[in-house]
């Protein structure tokens, strides 16, 4: 028997066996330090050898199944209470792995593109932002909670960790480049719950939204309710697939309360808007679907006040914006979703990652408060637009979400209102408060038709409720509202 021969066979056997007695391989995003969802069933996985017995024990269970003939496996822990109890989870097969130091509570998976991905390690000027609410510390050198556990998900190092250490506390050197909204959403919502939190980041910067959705998901013709069929969505030539394939689908079944979004503006950039709205339903469905829970929350941010109409690679106008706003408002329509709007946390419109990051965690964590956790005595958005009427020379508008009251943030007349006629011309408008509604007018307008609110890239207005919180941007009409 030659040499080649003798080594061919040798390398044949160690296939061989090495497929017969495989280990136990878990993905990354099972590991030491993480945080599993209470009240629900909980997913465990893996791969093992074909037809091997595998048993997980946690908190008192103990459950087992038999690989399939491809060596995955899957085990359904039964809903657990959160818990702040450090406890092991002991899974056996041919091999035996132990997870340390496991707590129970709320799980969330936070995604998008810069402003999600923003880093804690980038707060150099944090001492000098004011707007919104200001944490009483810098968080990112004396964040101490270790009952708030993260996971950073990064694209080229998800494959499965034989050391499981992909979980860690939230303080340290660990926290430094974890995504600033994801934290404070956390530590909001902690300080709410009083339970562990667990928090998941899959953030790309500059990524458009078709990289987060399964290429297939994208390969179709929305078609409008009068009808119409828009053009097809498919890739656009925006990598459809390529971070969902390497971030989002190996975090597939774990767990989950639900999801916070917080991207676009790489497709603003595009002057997209109908067809975005489209793609950030396709995205909330398929997600949704994959987890097998079509009620899982999924909360957006709407991103902030820009001037895209300074780019020189597409021609866009000052109203680009508003109606890119106004097709992720359109996505409100689906259940279940929410939206955090910050026109009002950014120094300049110059500046694509406004710092108040602390401000964006804590208006989403406001809305999960609310949405998500039954705390209904939170109020967790703006004025939102509901209806308007003419009365005489003046439009009347009705809102809700309007909280204790609707104010002016700075006590003067409320800015960027605009009327129009029947011809659609718009001129700025002057705008009162009456309780719960806002009269606006304009002696240029004596037939007032149509109002706009925010219409504009620049729009940073004074329009609040008590609680703070800015009022949605809107125009009456809006030519998607009943097609979508």
């Amino acid at each position: 028997m030659t040499l080649k021969k003798n080594l061919f066979l040798l390398s044949a056997f160690f296939l061989f066996t090495s497929t017969i007695f495989a280990e136990i391989t878990l993905p990354k995003i099972l590991g030491h330090n993480m945080v599993l969802q209470q009240k629900k069933k909980v997913a465990i996985w893996g791969t093992a050898t074909a037809g091997e017995k595998i048993s997980v024990a946690f908190a008192g269970q103990n459950k087992s199944t038999i690989t399939d003939k491809s060596g995955n496996w899957m085990i359904n822990l039964n809903p657990l209470k959160a818990s702040f109890e450090a406890r092991e989870m002991i899974i056996k097969g041919k091999n035996t792995i132990v997870l340390k130091n496991i707590l129970v509570g709320e799980v969330w998976l936070c995604s998008g593109q810069s402003n999600m991905e923003y880093a804690m390690r980038k707060y150099s000027n944090y001492e000098t932002k004011t707007k919104g609410y200001h944490p009483p510390e810098d968080d990112l050198t004396k964040a101490n909670n270790t009952n708030i556990r993260i996971f950073l998900d990064r694209r080229k190092y998800m494959d499965p960790d034989p050391e499981h250490l992909g979980w860690d506390a939230a303080m340290g050197r660990s926290l430094v480049d974890f995504s600033a909204v994801g934290y404070y959403f956390a530590k909001d919502l902690y300080n709410k719950l009083h339970v562990p939190i667990g928090m998941i980041s899959a953030a790309v910067p500059g990524s458009r939204i078709e990289p987060w959705i399964q290429s297939s998901k994208l390969d179709f013709e929305p078609k409008l309710k009068n009808g119409k069929m828009l053009n097809k969505l498919n890739n656009d030539g925006g990598d459809s697939g390529k971070f969902y394939d390497t971030m989002i689908q190996p975090l597939i079944p774990y767990t989950l309360k639900g999801f916070l979004w917080y991207q676009g503006e790489s497709n603003c950039f595009l002057g997209e808007n109908i067809s975005y709205a489209y793609k950030l339903k396709t995205l909330i469905e398929s997600w949704r679907n994959d987890w097998k829970d079509k009620k899982l929350p999924f909360y957006f941010v709407q991103i902030a006040p820009y001037n895209y109409s300074a780019s020189k690679d597409k021609p866009l106008t000052t109203e680009t914006l508003p109606k890119f706003w106004e097709a992720q408002a359109l996505n409100l329509k689906l259940k279940n979703t929410a939206l955090a709007t910050i026109t009002d946390l950014t120094d300049t419109i110059t500046e694509l990652h406004p710092g108040y990051k602390w401000e964006v965690g804590r208006r989403l964590s406001l809305i999960a408060a609310n949405k998500a956790y039954g705390q209904k005595n939170v109020v967790c958005s703006g004025p939102v637009f509901q209806k308007m009427k003419t009365v005489n020379n003046t439009i009347e508008i009705s809102f809700s979400n309007t909280g204790s009251g609707l104010v002016s943030r700075d006590g003067k007349s409320l800015s960027w209102f605009s009327i129009a006629g029947a011809d659609g011309e718009y001129v700025p408008a002057k705008a009162e408060i009456k309780g719960n509604t806002v009269i606006v007018s304009s002696p240029e307008i004596a037939h007032p038709y149509s109002v706009r609110f925010g219409w504009n890239e620049a729009a940073q207005s004074n329009f609040i409720n008590k609680e703070g919180l800015p009022a949605v941007p809107f125009r009456s009409d809006n030519p998607w509202k009943k097609l979508f």
